[in-house]
């Protein structure tokens, strides 16, 4: 799940932090997807897991301790963050039922081995051909496991439409903005294809029978705690590196009056700053 082109790759080692602070905010989002998933898939018959793109592991931990009976393992193309994953876990005692794989997907899905579960949170994009890769992750699953697709949703939003510098509407430039970073992103991705979002027919395709698509709200509403202040900085402050070339100049002369943490208006001191976000799950069985 590696990409190389200058304006479109990601250095997920450089993210591990980020990654982590957005895990800690929407921790209470992936507790209620990770219960649902509970009631589709009875613990007591989940022996193994697979978490596929888990990043530095947070919703590794949350799975174990929503399947308690499961070994889960953290499936990643990077090591300093499957670090980060095993740290975590040892750190919750939860070494013992814990392991994590490193792996180049989609070339390496074949040996990630049997599960009863498969978890793919905002990693499939990251694969050129989505539906072979599918089709892939099909076939790991036991008779009657259940794959779990979290994409799409709600882009995370943090300002008011007008937040009384600059042009009104920053977010939703931004937007725009990243949504042809990912046009972009895509494309170049190793053996890409495009592919219409779908994603119940998609499973249907893969030969999973569709269980059901839920989505998930966190909502953090203004006055923020400080931490929440300081996410949404390291959040504005990873888009203004993504979307260097394009956005216009006085936008972004408002991200870097956002991200000052000397200047009133800027994020830290903002009285109207908020989260809100939503992450939609989708399922699918083996018969």
């Amino acid at each position: 799940m590696s990409h190389h082109h200058d304006t479109t790759h990601i250095d997920w080692d450089e993210m591990g932090a980020l990654l982590e602070r957005n895990a800690q905010f929407q921790g209470p989002l992936y507790e209620q997807a990770a219960a649902w998933l509970g009631e589709l898939l009875p613990a007591a018959g989940v022996r193994r897991i697979l978490d596929i793109g888990s990043g530095p592991g947070a919703l590794t931990l949350l799975l174990a301790k929503a399947f308690p009976g499961a070994e889960v393992v953290a499936v990643d193309a990077t090591e300093p963050l499957l670090a980060r994953a095993r740290d975590r876990a040892d750190r919750a005692g939860l070494g013992d039922r814990v392991r994590t794989h490193h792996a180049e997907l989609p070339d390496g899905i074949d040996k990630l081995g049997e599960a009863d579960l498969i978890w793919a949170g905002n990693s499939l994009h990251h694969i050129g051909d989505q539906r072979a890769a599918l089709g892939g992750f099909a076939r790991l699953l036991r008779p009657g496991g259940l794959i779990a697709l979290a994409e799409g949703g709600l882009p995370a939003r943090h300002l008011p439409r007008d937040i009384g510098i600059g042009r009104p509407g920053l977010e939703s430039r931004l937007e725009a903005a990243a949504g042809e970073w990912f046009i972009e992103m895509r494309a170049e991705l190793p053996g890409a294809k495009d592919e219409v979002e779908d994603w119940r027919a998609l499973l249907a395709a893969a030969g999973l029978t569709p269980s059901g698509t839920r989505s998930f709200l966190l909502d953090i509403p203004a006055p923020v705690p400080e931490a929440v202040r300081e996410h949404g900085v390291a959040e504005f402050g990873w888009q203004r590196k993504m979307l260097d070339g394009r956005l216009a100049a006085d936008d972004v002369a408002v991200l870097d009056r956002l991200l000052d943490p000397e200047d009133p208006q800027g994020l830290l001191h903002r009285p109207d700053t908020y989260l809100l976000t939503a992450r939609t799950v989708h399922t699918a069985r083996r018969d």
